[in-house]
């Protein structure tokens, strides 16, 4: 463990580094300007005051940065004159995490062990959060010291040391439910059931999943979360009756816990460590109870920028040409799940300025955009995406993003709306970008208002990112040809080099750490308008395009592997060999 100071952390902190006179936050924003840490625009998006209301102003400073999660520790501990402590460090120190609150520990992002000579350490990843340190005081008795490490790091160490914990008494209690529904109610209301519900939430930001699955079997609760794309699983809380967990949710989105027959659809917002969720659940009765899927949307991100989604500078150029257009189609297909709606989000972001109306039909909506007129679909009342189209038409809109094309009405309100002047942005599910366009014609709409339309399509998948600290090279032999011939088909040669996943704490073991996109864009030029047509086939449009530069989804990712930034196996596990 690095060496750490003594005394009084909180009086320390008030006394070290160059912090010392006025305020510390503002003093290290502006070492982090002076350093050209912080770009421009992003040094003018951070507001100190409402960074401290909506909590973790740091944290806020670091997602502004140019600097990874290590590098702005550095940082920090350097400003700061505070040691700096590892995961490594993390693991290996004796923890006192049980004599905190789970929640405590992951919304003030700190990491109480042993340090050196058995003194009490607490590993934080904001030294300005002096709160933090005052409650670490008083629960350990006396002074404590101070070391500094990443965000990433302190919430990796306590993902993978802390365990749910609820006593026995409550155990005992909560496994002698039956189900009664006022009783049902009443121990879903309970402390151990909201506490395990909640830090399931709590589990679910830190790990940065997208959804998480609650499923009943006849001896046992199934809990997991999908992270990167795919699920794992995660442990049980101890004692909580399934129907409790699931009675849980379902109070937390409005359902009513007495009907366990139908399938349920509801939503909730709550505030998990600092972070406001929109919740969309939706349950469904199985053999042995309701089953419940909750899909996690964190509200207020930022939004990406075009440099960030992981395209090709010719694809860059691509979608800049489409988004001059003034009117027009441009459609990005997908599977669900594969960031359509990142991308639209990044081209709306684009076009979003004061000389034009853009108007949006979402279901739901995921990214909430400053000056952008976002409405939600709602069936019940009538309120469907063609019915919106029809009625965005009469606001006098530039731009109208509409979040999916899933019928014939829909597609041809879009085609119409993109034909007398508008710029129409839509999703649509298809394997390819050249399947988009059959698939359109089989909605019923006419070729020569398709041909007259249509500006481009947008394929996309996600693939995983090789974790950067474990990640290895190793160069390509001949028995890699002879074992799999698929290295000759994606056009790898003998010696060259590529890289693996290895797995370590950081990762959660896996090898992989967030998820970049592959894509291959057409544009439509004169020869594919020719070939629009009742007689139609993806194949001739996919050969046209390629004629004209297309960059396939597989070139794509075979790219990336290259660039060492993910693997030949999950480029072919999301994307097949044509």
């Amino acid at each position: 463990m690095s060496e750490v100071f003594s005394g009084r952390a909180s009086d320390d902190l008030r006394r070290r580094g160059p912090s010392q006179a006025g305020d510390p936050l503002q003093n290290f924003y502006q070492y982090l300007c002076d350093r050209q840490l912080l770009a421009a625009d992003a040094a003018l998006r951070f507001n100190i005051a409402e960074a401290r209301r909506n909590g973790k102003p740091l944290q806020k400073l670091w997602q502004l940065s140019e600097t990874s999660a290590q590098e702005f520790a550095d940082e920090v501990a350097n400003f700061f004159a505070l040691p700096r402590s590892s995961l490594a460090d993390l693991m290996a120190a004796p923890s006192l995490a049980d004599k905190f609150s789970q929640r405590f520990l992951r919304e003030a992002c700190v990491f109480p062990c042993q340090g050196r000579g058995g003194r009490a350490l607490l590993v934080v990843a904001d030294p300005t959060e002096t709160a933090a340190v005052r409650a670490a005081e008083i629960v350990l008795g006396g002074a404590v010291d101070i070391a500094v490490a990443s965000f990433e790091d302190v919430a990796t160490a306590l993902a993978n040391r802390l365990e749910d914990k609820i006593s026995p008494e409550a155990a005992a209690a909560l496994q002698r439910a039956d189900d009664d529904v006022e009783r049902l109610r009443d121990l879903a209301s309970g402390a151990p059931v909201v506490r395990a519900v909640n830090d399931l939430l709590e589990r679910a930001v830190e790990l940065r999943a997208t959804d998480i699955h609650i499923e009943p079997f006849e001896t046992h609760l199934v809990i997991r979360m999908r992270v990167d794309g795919l699920l794992r699983n995660l442990p049980v809380p101890a004692g909580v009756p399934p129907q409790a967990v699931i009675s849980r949710v379902k109070i937390l989105a409005g359902l009513n816990i007495a009907e366990r027959r139908l399938p349920q659809d509801g939503a909730a917002r709550q505030q998990i460590s600092g972070v406001d969720l929109d919740i969309r659940v939706a349950t469904v009765p199985t053999q042995h109870g309701e089953s419940a899927v909750l899909r996690l949307l964190v509200k207020n991100r930022g939004l990406l920028d075009i440099g960030k989604l992981g395209m090709a500078s010719t694809d860059e150029a691509k979608i800049s040409r489409m988004l001059k257009l003034p009117h027009g189609m441009v459609i990005i297909t997908g599977p669900t799940g594969s960031g359509k709606t990142t991308t639209l989000a990044m081209m709306l972001s684009i076009l979003n300025d004061t000389s034009r109306k853009i108007l949006t039909i979402e279901d739901p909506v995921e990214y909430e955009i400053e000056g952008i007129n976002q409405s939600q679909i709602k069936p019940a009342i009538g309120l469907t995406f063609a019915t919106a189209l029809r009625a965005f038409l009469r606001h006098d809109p530039d731009v109208i993003m509409v979040g999916e094309v899933r019928d014939a009405e829909t597609a041809h309100v879009a085609v119409h709306a993109a034909l007398t002047g508008h710029l129409v942005l839509t999703t649509l599910h298809t394997e390819t970008a050249a399947a988009a366009i059959p698939r359109l014609l089989d909605l019923g709409v006419e070729g020569f208002l398709l041909a007259s339309t249509l500006r481009g399509v947008i394929a996309q998948r996600l693939v995983r990112i090789l974790c950067d600290r474990c990640k290895r090279p190793r160069n390509l032999d001949r028995e890699d040809f002879a074992a799999d011939p698929r290295y000759t088909a994606l056009g790898f040669r003998v010696g060259e080099t590529i890289h693996e996943p290895k797995g370590c704490d950081r990762c959660g073991g896996t090898g992989y750490r967030g998820r970049n996109g592959v894509f291959e864009i057409i544009e439509t030029n004169e020869e594919i308008r020719g070939l629009i047509g009742k007689k139609t086939n993806s194949q001739e449009i996919e050969r046209a395009a390629l004629s004209d530069g297309l960059t396939t989804m597989l070139d794509d990712a075979v790219a990336k592997c290259r660039a060492g930034i993910t693997s030949t196996a999950e480029a072919l596990r999301v994307i097949a060999l044509r």
